[in-house]
């Protein structure tokens, strides 16, 4: 069954609250980060939430499957 929510880290995330999901980890170098080396989830209202690289790949997967799927059609990859 899907659903409209995806794990990252302890958090449900709604599908349909982000925006954008990090390729690279987060790095700014200041020694106070806890998010260095996570990969970002940018969510609508000027939100984030930080996961793992698993986190992140369920979360593209869950937007793919969201959406539809990609067809052999469409020019991004």
């Amino acid at each position: 069954m899907k659903s409209i929510m995806c794990v990252v880290d302890d958090k449900h995330v709604p599908l349909y609250r982000v925006l954008w999901v990090a390729e690279l980890p987060h790095f700014c170098g200041d020694p106070e980060c806890q998010c260095e080396g996570m990969y970002e989830i940018r969510l609508e209202q000027g939100e984030s939430v930080f996961g793992t690289q698993a986190d992140r790949d369920r979360m593209i997967k869950a937007l793919e499957d969201w959406r539809g799927g990609l067809s052999d059609d469409e020019p991004w990859e």
